[in-house]
């Protein structure tokens, strides 16, 4: 498992993830190369749907990089986003999956070292999980 290079899949909130992504570019922070971002404008707007159709679709893991739950641009959308991330936790569980190979990280726009050390150890952590066994 050692040569086992995971697909990650980060769903980041416009409004301050997305905008620590940046900031960790400019910075020039190193960041693992196996991962994807998909900007949202609320991490209120991930369904869980969307969470089960990209492990369906080959991610080893799925992160959710929002606001801080009390200084969310669309007030309550951290709020909705980690209701909805218990409950997709108990549907992995539920397909034989660790929950943990789902995470939500709350970064603001200015903490781009943060995002990069995210993104770096939800890798590691999933690298240790090793393969999805769903195909």
């Amino acid at each position: 498992m050692k040569d086992f290079q995971p697909k990650i899949l980060v769903f980041c909130c416009d409004w301050c993830a997305g905008a620590a992504a940046d900031m960790a570019g400019v910075e020039r922070v190193a960041i693992a190369p196996n991962f994807v971002v998909l900007r949202v404008p609320c991490a209120a707007q991930i369904d869980p749907e969307h969470i089960l159709a990209a492990f369906g679709n080959g991610a080893d893991g799925v992160m959710i990089a929002s606001c801080h739950p009390t200084d969310c641009h669309h007030v309550a959308g951290a709020h909705r986003a980690q209701a909805r991330l218990a409950l997709t936790k108990v549907l992995l569980r539920q397909f034989g999956l660790e929950p943990d190979r789902l995470s939500v990280q709350h970064i603001e726009a200015t903490e781009g070292r943060k995002y990069a050390q995210a993104v770096n150890d939800f890798i590691q952590k999933i690298k240790e999980f090793g393969k999805i066994p769903i195909k």
